[in-house]
Formats: structure tokens, C-alpha cells, sequence
């Protein structure tokens, strides 16, 4: 048998389950209030409100206090996680997603002073209604943080992989452009890409312009190195082409080897030599 609930525990659970209709009018002219978003229409808002105190009605009529940590509320917060990883990726900001939480304070505070005069009793429902719905918009906000990171991740990697488009060029010839900085993550993500585009296209020669490189310093040569090295291993040639002038002086400055590998000025160069190592000839067509 379940213990009963305190007196102000009850009061506001009484609160919820009787007057959810009340509340939720009050509720949606707060959020209107503090500025309705074309992201989310009034129908959607006032369904997801509706469907809020519905849950926290049956949580508060169940439980023995207003513990919305406790086990009895999990279908509150599983839901306000759906509503918060949907806002995550509308481009809600985590305020603008506990605010809908947070303006259902205010209701629930009118009721209260107005269901009783016993200013223990008063108190004590106050300090139940703060720590509810400060639980549940805590828990709003890091479920937002968390799916807004996901989507950051997400973006990261959709970016990585658009910005290391393998090209076939020729028959037996592939070609990686490379624009920006090149670190530990990309250099994965390049030799992946690359090997696998090799192994798809059984290509023998295997082109990687650093035109678009802003710099190179010893741990780009060395991520170059290895993606060299990867690409030998399967049995392909590769060549670097974008060596600029000031990126020899500074491969030349920094003392790097990058004995075996060949390399060319502009991925015109690189081309034309891939050419020559397949056995092709390019001519001009004479003019009819």
C-alpha cells in the first residue's frame, strides 16, 4: 500500500488533475506572451501542452509525492525529451525549449494561493511547484543539449565528407581535392573515403591536390604520409599535386622526407603524369 502523500504534495497533484484545462489556457497565453514562433503552430503547442498535463495528472494521481525524478514520471520526461530533440533540430535555442516549460509556473502558482489560506500549507505547495516544474525543465534543457551535440556531430561529419569528394577522372585514375585544414579526423575520414574509391573503381593511380591546404606544417606531411602509405599498401600509386612554392619552402624549413613520393606543381601536372604511367597520349584534334 502506498504511503499517503503530503498535504501541499497533494494539494498540487489535485491541482493538475482537476484543473488541467484551466492551466492549460493560462499556459499557452504565457508562452503566447513571451513570443510565439512560426516554428511550432498554436494547434501543435496546444496539443503538446494538453498531452504534458495529461501525463503529469496521471504521474501526480500515482505517486505518493511531486518527485519528478522519481520512476512515476518517466513517461513525463520521455516525453519532454521528444518535444526537446524535435526543437534541437527545428534550431530552437535550449532557453526557447525550457521556456515551454518554465511558463507553467505561474498557473500553477495562482491555483495554489488560491486553494488555501494556511500559510504553511501555502508554503510548502509553493516549494513543490518549484521543485516539479524545475526538474522537469532542468531535464528539458539537458536532453536538449545533449541532442543539439548529436546534431553538431551529425553536421560535422556530413561536412568531412563533403568536403573530401573523390573524383574519377580517367580510367584508372582517381583524383581527392582537398580544401582546408587537414588533422587526425579528416585524415581518417580521407583515407576511408579514397581506399574505398580505389577498391570501387580498381584504379591504379590515385591523385591528392593540396591546392586548397592553407598550410603545411609536420602533422599535415605526416597525415599525408600516412594516407600515401595506406594507398601503396593497396597496390595503387599516388601523387600530391598543389606543392606552391610556399609550401616547398616550408616542407624544405621543417626538415620533412618526403622521399618516394612523387609530387607536382598543379594537378594539370599530376594528370599528365598519370597519364604517361597508363600508357595514354593526349593530343589536340586538328581542325576540321
Amino acid at each position: 500500500m502506498l504511503p499517503p502523500m503530503s498535504k501541499s504534495a497533494a494539494l498540487v497533484a489535485d491541482i493538475i488533475q482537476k484543473d488541467s484545462a484551466g492551466l492549460l489556457v493560462e499556459w499557452l497565453a504565457a508562452l503566447k506572451a513571451n513570443g510565439s514562433d512560426h516554428r511550432i503552430s498554436e494547434s501543435e503547442l496546444k496539443d503538446q501542452g494538453t498531452e504534458l498535463l495529461k501525463l503529469m495528472a496521471a504521474a501526480a494521481a500515482a505517486g505518493t509525492d511531486a518527485d519528478a525524478g522519481g520512476e512515476r514520471w518517466r513517461p513525463v520526461r520521455d516525453f519532454l525529451d521528444g518535444i526537446s530533440r524535435s526543437r534541437a533540430i527545428q534550431g530552437f535555442s535550449s532557453s526557447e525549449t525550457a521556456t515551454f516549460v518554465f511558463s507553467l509556473k505561474r498557473p500553477l502558482f495562482a491555483r495554489v494561493r488560491a486553494a488555501t489560506t494556511d500559510a504553511a500549507t501555502l508554503g510548502d505547495a509553493t516549494w513543490t511547484v518549484t521543485e516539479l516544474v524545475d526538474t522537469l525543465g532542468m531535464h528539458t534543457v539537458a536532453t536538449f543539449q545533449k541532442s543539439r551535440e548529436e546534431v553538431i556531430v551529425r553536421q560535422q561529419e556530413e561536412m568531412l565528407e563533403l568536403s573530401t569528394p573523390v573524383v574519377k577522372l580517367w580510367e584508372g585514375v582517381v583524383a581527392l581535392p582537398m580544401i582546408g585544414t587537414l588533422d587526425s579526423a579528416r585524415t581518417q575520414v580521407v583515407m576511408e573515403s579514397l581506399l574505398q574509391r580505389i577498391v570501387d573503381t580498381g584504379s591504379e593511380i590515385a591523385i591528392i591536390d593540396i591546392t586548397g591546404v592553407p598550410t603545411v606544417d609536420t602533422l599535415v606531411a605526416q597525415h599525408l604520409l600516412k594516407t600515401v602509405t595506406a594507398i601503396r599498401l593497396m597496390g595503387a600509386e599516388c601523387i600530391i599535386s598543389g606543392i606552391r612554392p610556399q609550401i616547398a619552402q616550408t616542407i624544405v624549413h621543417l626538415g620533412i622526407e618526403l622521399d618516394g613520393v612523387t609530387t607536382k606543381a598543379t594537378l594539370a601536372d599530376a594528370l599528365a603524369l598519370a597519364f604517361k604511367r597508363s600508357g595514354l597520349v593526349v593530343t589536340r584534334a586538328k581542325a576540321g
